[in-house]
């Protein structure tokens, strides 16, 4: 049976959860997870306090419960175990992440997996700007593991981008893969202008059927071709429960590259046949 942490009130705002990971929670007894510190605005508050906590926390499971868009740095730094969030997160959310699994039922916040190492992000809804992304100042985004968001994501998703994958089952806003180095990046959706502006190294696949966007003059198209690796990534991502990614066997794409700006070798795949 997992702990289970359920808001009791949706309009309390800047609540601030992190640290709060499986492996903090599985350490501590029921008592003393309700009169852990959290952070609430300007003051510390017990997490009984703004939470019905109950259930058993040596599980290695957190289940959250309630509207927690205003809840920010949900699985921050999770290494194992396991998160569910039934509803809507704030900022932050699994960013620095290393291991384990969060799921989210509803849509996240801005900075969603930012610099995450590790583990598996999975979004039922939309995620706000800078999904995969590293923080102002940082060198390196996302440098590994795996970010599935099911609606729409917003500007430079996977900026800065070191590992990892990236999927997008909606559309992305600007500047997708900004200062990518490396990893992969799959949008199903629409695609907003200026992909993979700085990018070094990568791949950003578009795969749906979608208005052609803006490139940045630092890229080139070669010839179309039909790439064994565009059908490797839709089955993996089909595997992982994006099946929209795979809409058949037979793709041909167009293949950019870029950015020359930056002495960049990226490419970009844009399918033009389904």
């Amino acid at each position: 049976m997992s702990v289970v942490l359920r808001l009791l009130d949706e309009d309390v705002r800047n609540v601030e959860l992190e640290g709060l990971t499986p492996a903090a929670v599985a350490a501590l007894s029921l008592a003393e997870l309700q009169r852990r510190r959290i952070c609430c605005g300007r003051r510390t508050v017990e997490l009984g306090q703004l939470f019905d906590v109950s259930g058993q926390p040596e599980s290695g499971t957190i289940r959250m419960v309630g509207d927690l868009q205003h809840v920010h740095w949900i699985g921050a730094g999770m290494d194992s175990g396991a998160i569910v969030v039934e509803g809507n997160v704030g900022r932050h959310a699994g960013s620095g992440m290393k291991a384990g699994g969060l799921q989210i039922e509803g849509n996240a916040g801005d900075w969603l997996g930012a610099e995450m190492s590790g583990g598996r992000i999975q979004v039922s809804g939309s995620a706000g700007n800078l999904a995969g992304a590293g923080y102002r100042g940082s060198v390196r985004g996302m440098r590994g593991g795996e970010l599935l968001i099911r609606g729409n994501s917003g500007d430079e998703t996977g900026a800065l981008m070191r590992r990892g994958i990236i999927a997008v089952g909606g559309s992305c806003g600007e500047f997708t893969g900004y200062g990518m180095i490396a990893g992969s990046i799959a949008v199903h959706g629409r695609c907003g202008a200026r992909p993979g502006a700085g990018m070094k190294r990568g791949t950003i696949a578009l795969t749906g059927r979608q208005e052609q966007p803006r490139f940045l003059p630092g890229f080139a198209e070669s010839s179309p071709a039909r790439l064994t690796v565009l059908r490797l990534l839709a089955r993996y991502l089909a595997d992982l429960g994006m099946p929209e990614f795979l809409p058949c066997e037979e793709m041909l794409a167009r293949v950019i590259r870029g950015d020359r700006v930056v002495g960049g070798q990226g490419e970009i795949l844009v399918v033009t046949e389904v």
